[in-house]
This record gives structure tokens, sequence and C-alpha cells, in this order.
């Protein structure tokens, strides 16, 4: 009843009010961001949602598109603005997909939408994050985020998907809130972005 009914009715709830509510910190960050960064302050990309099922996500963008001399984009760290660091810091590039959780491609709770040029190096096991709505935080998220292997991720993620209820949904909100405040694993310790997976040695 909650996985089919009411949380699919409180995702959209609170996703709309929270983006009437937040409306004037967007403006303001979408004019700041796209004057900080010369361009768009958008940032659109492709990611898989429940079912394997291809929709855009939106955030705000963080980093610039300078390039070298070859016209290559210059790597995440030299891309990365001051303000575009404090902004991921404070999770607030994720405001957006509250847009994603009104029209339906995303939950407020759920596995993390990733690349989709992961989907064949998925397992049997991992390939089950698919089968609910990725979500803007999920377990992995209060659990490490970026500090923790992709397996220990995967596994995580699929914990949430075998074990969705309302009490841990409120739980990993209530966990993210937190670990918003703190800016607790934002980044990996070596990197300004997550290390891309690769694939796991565990095929099964």
């Amino acid at each position: 009843m909650y996985k089919r009914f009411i949380k699919p009715f409180f995702d959209f709830l609170v996703a709309f009010s929270l983006s009437l509510l937040l409306s004037p910190l967007f403006v303001l960050l979408s004019i700041l961001l796209a004057f900080h960064l010369k361009g768009s302050p958008y940032f659109l990309q492709k990611r898989p949602g429940k079912g394997e099922r291809i929709f855009r996500v939106v955030k705000f963008r963080t980093m610039n598109n300078k390039e070298d001399e070859k016209g290559h984009l210059l790597p995440d760290e030299k891309r990365l603005t001051g303000f575009g660091k404090w902004v991921r810091a404070s999770s607030l590039d994720e405001l957006p997909q509250l847009f994603n959780v009104v029209l339906g491609d995303m939950s407020l709770v759920g596995p993390r939408p990733l690349l989709p040029e992961y989907l064949p190096l998925y397992n049997e096991h991992q390939r089950q994050r698919h089968l609910v709505k990725p979500g803007i935080t999920g377990w992995a998220q209060v659990n490490g985020r970026n500090r923790i292997s992709w397996e220990e991720k995967f596994d995580l993620d699929v914990y949430y998907v075998q074990n969705l209820t309302f009490a841990l949904d409120i739980k990993i909100l209530l966990k993210s809130m937190i670990k918003v405040f703190i800016r607790e694993g934002i980044t990996q310790e070596d990197s300004v972005s997550a290390r891309k997976f690769k694939g796991s040695l565990n095929k099964e």
C-alpha cells in the first residue's frame, strides 16, 4: 500500500510544496549561478530511473566550461568554482530535482540515479536498485555517500529496495537533513567528484 499509493502521493505533495516554498531561493540561485558561470545555471543529464527507463535529471551547475588549448574540458577540480563548491557542499545543487519528483521521474527517497553507461556493468543483485524510482537522497547517502565503495553503495541501495517502508523513508529524510547541516560525505577524499564505477568483481 505505502510503496504503490502513499509514497507517490507523499512525494508529489512534499516536492510541490517545497518547490513553491523555496521558489525565491531557486530564482536567486539561478540568477547568481548564471552570472557566476556566464551561462545556463542548470545541468541536465540522462539517467536511468525505475525499470531502467531513461529520463533527464536536472541540477544546478557548479562547474564552468573552461577548456585546455586542445579544446578539451579541464579536470573537474579545475572547473569547480568557489561559489559552486559552496552550492555543492550545501547540497543546494540538488534543489532542481524537486521538479523531477513532481514530474514523477524521481522520488524524495531512493537509490541515486547514476550514469546510463553503468547499466551493462551491474550484476543481478545490483540491478535491483532499478526496481524503484531513484531518489534525491537515499540509504547509501546517509551511510557514507561518496566515502564508501561502489559495492557498499549498491548493497545499501538493494537493502532499501527490499525493506522500503514509511518509517525507513522518514529516517532517511531526517538523517539527510543532519548530513546536509554538517556537510558530511559530499566527495571522496581525493576528488571533487565520485570515482566512476567500472564493474564489480562479483557478477552474481
